[in-house]
């Protein structure tokens, strides 16, 4: 099963997304600790990281430019997302392989992975 791995600060929007992805075949692991991404990709096999652009004070652009920076985490694809109007293009550019504004709905948030993480 494919593993995705949520890293978000919003504890109910962290549950709701966990519970949606699980209700749609995902084995999800939910972090509020984004600088322990890699170590969390690498050690739990996550094939999928739904990353969140702010988290407690921490720029989740640099935390997935380190994932594209890391041999062991490159290939991962990183989805993510922001309620910042400007965030898309600065994701992109940190490596993103694609971004969603919040608020989303959660059949387009599950149509992304889908393109991104082919069941």
């Amino acid at each position: 099963m494919n593993k995705i791995l949520i890293v978000e600060d919003d504890h109910n929007l962290g549950i709701m997304i966990e519970e949606m992805l699980g209700f749609s075949g995902y084995d999800v692991m939910l972090s509020r600790k984004p600088l322990h991404t890699n170590e969390d990709i690498i050690e739990h096999d996550i094939k999928l990281v739904l990353l969140d652009k702010l988290i407690y004070g921490v720029d989740g652009t640099d935390v997935c430019a380190k994932i594209r920076k890391t041999a062991a985490t490159s290939k991962t694809p990183v989805l993510m997302m922001s309620a910042l109007s400007n965030a898309r293009e600065n994701c992109m550019k940190a490596g993103a392989s694609d971004f969603i504004s919040k608020p989303f709905d959660m059949a387009d948030l599950i149509a992304k992975i889908e393109q991104l993480l082919p069941k």
